[in-house]
């Protein structure tokens, strides 16, 4: 499998997993990255830029560069595996501390997320 399709297939797992934990997710239309074309769309995380790697050697900092560089001013991450490994979640320490503040996700996205639950009930 080449590198490329190793991509898109790391971007439906993803999607998938977010899914399983109650995030409505699919993989997003990749153009030539940028807010506009994220890896992983959610209209839950809409605040969230979210980028996705599935290589066996990940440059961080690269990964990380290529996130902030796309994410058009929100918050980002970079969600990334290797074979026969769990997911795990790289960001910026300021937006892990707003998280555990509860400053995110943003006060009016929890509002909308609430409001179209309490639709669904």
């Amino acid at each position: 499998m080449n590198s490329r399709e190793k991509g898109k297939v790391g971007e439906r797992e993803f999607a998938s997993l977010l899914r399983e934990h109650g995030f409505d997710a699919r993989r997003g239309q990749q153009f030539a990255g940028g807010a506009d074309s994220p890896d992983v769309v959610s209209d839950a995380l809409a605040w969230l830029h979210v980028e996705v790697k599935r290589v066996q050697n990940l440059n961080l900092t690269d990964a990380c560069v290529q996130a902030e560089g796309d994410c058009g001013g929100k918050p980002w991450i970079v969600a990334h595996r290797r074979n026969h490994a769990p997911w795990l979640i790289t960001m910026r320490a300021e937006t892990f501390f707003n998280f555990l503040r509860g400053v995110l996700p943003p006060e009016e996205q929890q509002n909308n997320n609430q409001n179209t639950e309490s639709k669904k009930v």
